[in-house]
């Protein structure tokens, strides 16, 4: 694993996937200004590297995270909370704004600040004995970084007031039954089924794989019909790509394909 800034932060490299971790495993990963800013580096590096097809996001030693650092949170000022959003928000955007796939591997704990930080992923696998919630009512505040606007999106309105009014962690496989999470697993399989996940998502066409991402990323922003109009225009220069050709000749032949991204 590459450390990346401060060191609290790394990626890993294997086939067309790219492994970025958290990496402040004796504090269980909990979120201070630096991971956040080396984990942004982190995201954004991975985003420009053109080799790479598919992102995981992953916590080293025991947990994903145990959210935020409770010492920087409650020792903090008020100018200072709002660096510490704004940097926090920067890195979900990162996550959020991904061109390629990414997939988080929920391991033993995600609260609060944790919780958030997997809602911009495009999908999550879960441990079957994860504590997995929003607890911040509990703490004088509420989540606010990006958690009312989208939790919604994945569970509905009437069940993101839920889960962010009672403070209580949702059960694993309850996560999954409402679409939450993409899949539960034993806890100690969480990472690897995660690299899994990423593994199938690099053998589809990237230039497929990013065109649709990039089409999903309207569905909620646009009218129905300018949203069909957006997927057409970025749908309709991929007949031009060689992907393409191999794609369609390679089911014609009967064999797996064996895409270039060009």
């Amino acid at each position: 694993m590459d450390t990346v800034g401060t060191g609290l932060a790394g990626i890993a490299y294997e086939g067309h996937r790219a492994d970025v971790y958290l990496n402040r495993p004796d504090k269980r990963n909990a979120m201070n200004r630096a991971l956040i800013a080396d984990l942004t580096e982190a995201v954004e590096r991975v985003d420009a590297n053109d080799d790479v097809r598919a992102v995981t996001l992953l916590g080293r030693g025991d947990v994903f995270s145990a959210g935020m650092d409770l010492d920087m949170m409650y020792e903090s000022s008020e100018a200072t909370h709002r660096d510490i959003h704004r940097e926090l928000t920067g890195l979900m955007d990162a996550i959020d704004d991904l061109s390629k796939p990414s997939v988080v591997g929920i391991k033993r704990a995600a609260p609060a600040g944790a919780f958030e930080l997997t809602l911009p992923a495009d999908f999550r696998i879960i441990g079957d004995d994860a504590r997995y919630g929003v607890i911040e009512v509990e703490l004088g505040v509420f989540p606010h970084a990006g958690t009312t606007q989208r939790l919604p999106r994945l569970v509905g309105l009437a069940r993101a007031k839920e889960m962010v009014l009672t403070a209580e962690f949702i059960d694993p496989e309850e996560a999954d039954r409402i679409d939450l999470v993409t899949e539960v697993c034993p806890g100690d399989e969480v990472d690897d089924r995660a690299r899994d996940f990423a593994d199938d998502l690099c053998e589809k066409a990237p230039l497929g794989v990013q065109r649709a991402l990039e089409a999903f990323g309207h569905a909620f922003d646009v009218p129905l019909d300018d949203g069909l109009d957006i997927e057409h225009y970025l749908a309709m220069d991929l007949y031009a790509t060689e992907d393409r050709e191999e794609g369609f000749g390679a089911l014609l032949e009967g064999r797996d394909p064996e895409f270039e991204g060009r």
